[in-house]
């Protein structure tokens, strides 16, 4: 089970939003490779990226400081990165730039055949975000809620040939709240390919209850603000998962 440090990239600093409100940011860091090469220090194995700006522009905003941390952290861990990703060629960019995986999140769901397109052009490197509330997905930085179901959704797109998916229940992130454990074990039950956990991360036992339905296809969580508020330490996060994921083998 991987613990998933989040780089939230807004005006070029490391941030922290709750319920995707942009007006509603916490400034943590002004150097976003310094703060990637922390969490490298700290043990990450990979780290998740969004340009807000980006997600909201619906075009790459944050490029300057996303090439920043890629030069920092090198070929030592995988990177991925979501937001205002809506053309192939914007991938071919990431991509051919050090990016490992390219999230695509509202331009999957408004127009699926870019992200079939996408799939074919670069199997094994495309991660769909679904973001969604009482089982429905949003877009557009969470600002509107669609009538798709995020299983039916999830099922089309896996179909598709995305390499994983990231779910999350955006009625908890940045709420500490806790992860919607159950949500997220339906939708790995309903799929062949691994669901990574966003949303609400914010204690020891929140790891130790996805560690426990890890079986089910749930590979990771991202974690945000619980690590930098210190409600959660992140060696000791990844440490449990770790120790957790022997247990259970």
């Amino acid at each position: 089970m991987l613990i998933i440090p989040a780089i939230d990239l807004k005006d070029g600093q490391c941030v922290r939003l709750k319920q995707g409100v942009m007006e509603d940011a916490t400034v943590f860091s002004e150097e976003p490779a310094a703060m990637a090469r922390h969490w490298l220090d700290k043990g990450a194995r990979r780290l998740h990226l969004v340009d807000l700006n980006g997600a909201f522009a619906g075009k790459p905003v944050n490029e300057k400081a996303i090439k920043a941390i890629v030069k920092e952290v090198g070929d030592d861990i995988p990177v991925q990165l979501g937001g205002g990703i809506r053309d192939l060629d914007t991938i071919e960019r990431y991509l051919d730039g050090g990016i490992s995986y390219v999230i695509i999140g509202t331009a999957a769901v408004k127009n699926p055949g870019f992200l079939h397109d996408a799939c074919g052009a670069f199997p094994g490197h495309i991660i769909v975000g679904l973001d969604a509330k009482d089982g429905k997905v949003a877009t557009d930085g969470w600002s509107k809620l669609t009538g798709h179901d995020v299983i039916d959704l999830a099922k089309k797109f896996e179909d598709y040939g995305v390499e994983s998916v990231i779910y999350t229940d955006i009625g908890r992130d940045g709420m500490l709240s806790g992860v919607n454990i159950d949500a997220t074990v339906k939708l790995a039950q309903a799929l062949r390919i691994p669901v990574i956990a966003s949303g609400g991360l914010s204690s020891l036992d929140d790891i130790k209850a996805l560690c426990a339905v890890e079986g089910e296809g749930i590979v990771g969580s991202i974690a945000g603000r619980a690590i930098y508020d210190g409600s959660l330490d992140f060696q000791a996060a990844q440490a449990a998962a770790d120790a957790a994921s022997t247990v259970g083998r």
